[in-house]
């Protein structure tokens, strides 16, 4: 069984040593951000500005050329005006570098990287209308577009096998089931599994190929309200954060991804699916097969993000609150989906959208 080890305990003494050290800047603010296995820093640097300190594992599918995928993805991103963090250059001008830390009475290797810092509110702390999940759905289409102009070598980086976060892996989850304490949460799971592999492995051959950021949540897209004069805000998005879950997948992954996670804060989780997908087909529209995959696969992003952190909450009590965020709703969610079944939910997904765009 996989295992998540040897996360990242740096204080703000050490990382104003660190970034002195491998930037040559001495912050005269560090906080902690959330992060999920990681640890995640915002440096405020008198004259520069705000960046993002990232302390990171060495897990499965993680090491400095997939690193190295991500960033030049991000820049790349960046570049067609898309609001992306931009990676920062080391003394050595390195963008990734690998550092030996103390913690734990021990020294550990961790890679570590500086991004600049994006101003906005992550959505979850927001009320998001149909209008924004359409621009939601929008903007995940054009970042899986932009994507597939990256270069073979940095495609080729992104192929990470057995990536428990990648849907094509669904199966691996089967190891970590006997963490599942409830009877009826357990079957359900087991049943997303199998339906899986008979439905969606069958079908593969015909859904698109693409890069995807894989990681479009609630906490990762930032808004910020623009002026317009009205009684109620509305937003823009300001900022697409954390590219740690980019891998080579297909575009019915990210916008199953997406729907998922865009129901976690919903006060109205099923009308979500209509503005997000309409979005995302606006610039990519669904092949037959992709649209046939999609709730079958929203369920088996529910169940990764749910068993995963179930079991990592085991590994990793401590982290418990930012583990668990999902899990707020997300199994309540699951079960209502699964018990509504595909045919329902498809109807109320694939009606037309009227946005007020």
């Amino acid at each position: 069984m996989s295992r998540v080890v040897n996360c990242p305990y740096s204080s703000d003494a050490q990382v104003v040593e660190l970034v002195k050290r491998v930037y040559g800047l001495v912050p005269s603010k560090v906080n902690s951000l959330p992060s999920y296995l990681d640890q995640n820093f915002h440096l405020e640097i008198a004259g520069l500005g705000d960046f993002v300190l990232k302390i990171i594992n060495y897990l499965e599918g993680r090491n400095p050329e997939v690193l190295e995928g991500m960033l030049s993805a991000m820049m790349k991103l960046n570049e067609t005006g898309l609001p992306i963090p931009v990676p920062q250059n080391s003394l050595d001008g390195k963008r990734v570098s690998v550092e030996s830390i103390e913690y734990s009475s021990n020294s550990h290797q961790h890679m570590v990287v500086m991004l600049t810092y994006l101003q906005g509110t992550p959505i979850a702390k927001t009320k998001s209308s149909p209008q924004l999940l359409y621009e939601i759905g929008r903007m995940a289409a054009r970042v899986d577009s932009v994507l597939t102009e990256l270069d073979s070598s940095c495609v080729k980086a992104l192929h990470r096998n057995n990536f428990i976060w990648n849907l094509t892996n669904v199966p691996l989850l089967e190891q970590y089931l006997c963490h599942i304490k409830d009877n009826t949460l357990r079957e359900v799971v087991a049943a997303v599994i199998q339906q899986f592999k008979e439905k969606i492995e069958p079908n593969l051959p015909d859904f698109r190929k693409c890069v995807n950021h894989g990681d479009l949540n609630d906490h990762n897209i930032l808004v910020m309200p623009e002026e317009d004069g009205l009684d109620k805000p509305v937003y823009k998005i300001s900022g697409i954060l954390d590219f740690g879950d980019m891998s080579y997948g297909f575009y019915v992954f990210e916008v199953a991804i997406v729907i998922m996670y865009m129901m976690i804060e919903s006060p109205e989780p099923l009308n979500v699916g209509s503005p997000v997908l309409a979005g995302y087909e606006s610039m990519i529209p669904l092949n037959a097969a992709e649209r046939d995959a999609l709730y079958l696969l929203v369920l088996c992003r529910f169940c990764q993000s749910l068993v995963m952190a179930n079991y990592n909450v085991v590994l990793h009590p401590e982290n418990e609150e930012y583990l668990m965020i999902t899990a707020r709703m997300g199994w309540r969610l699951l079960l209502q989906l699964w018990k509504m079944g595909k045919e329902a939910v498809e109807e109320l997904w694939f009606r037309p959208h009227k946005a007020d765009i």
